[in-house]
């Protein structure tokens, strides 16, 4: 099995606001290296993170042995204390009976995280992880462009209903 090593960032400008995430993928013991990023026009920084985590798994073409690197402990602290865990258990509904934020987003790391075999590792972020800042820089380069879509998931969560009744 491959190894991965990723490191992830999301941005926003304002937050909620434009947001960018960005992840570096690095196929271990090679020099294959790739960067990816993209943005939403009005989304939180949170949401980036999670979908900077979310956007490199997706890009992984076979099952592979992978270690994340992010700034974000919500996102580490999520997986590696297991709240996404409880989350499922309890129907994405918190104790006060209100929906666990990004829980369209968790969803979809819980699919990846069967996929793969992910190491989530927390490290400061702005201290000077070459990768890290990387990551963040695309992450904000994103979130300043002037063409980006919707956030459809945050839109859909934030905004008007959907449906009268």
């Amino acid at each position: 099995m491959k190894k991965v090593i990723i490191h992830t960032d999301g941005s926003c400008l304002g937050n909620p606001g434009p947001g960018g995430w960005a992840a570096v993928l690095r196929l271990a013991n090679t020099g294959y290296r790739r960067e990816i990023c993209g943005g939403f026009r009005k989304t939180t920084n949170n949401r980036m993170e999670i979908t900077a985590v979310i956007e490199s798994l997706s890009a992984l073409k076979e099952q592979c042995e992978v270690v994340i690197f992010t700034d974000s402990q919500y996102v580490s602290d999520a997986i590696n204390k297991g709240w996404i865990y409880g989350w499922l258990h309890k129907n994405w509904v918190r104790k006060n009976g209100e929906t666990v934020p990004n829980a369209d987003l968790w969803k979809k790391i819980l699919a990846l995280l069967a996929r793969h075999q992910v190491t989530f590792n927390w490290l400061r972020g702005h201290d000077g992880d070459m990768e890290n800042e990387r990551c963040d820089e695309l992450a904000r380069n994103c979130a300043a462009r002037k063409d980006l879509p919707a956030d459809q998931g945050y839109e859909r969560s934030s905004g008007p209903p959907l449906f009268d009744g």
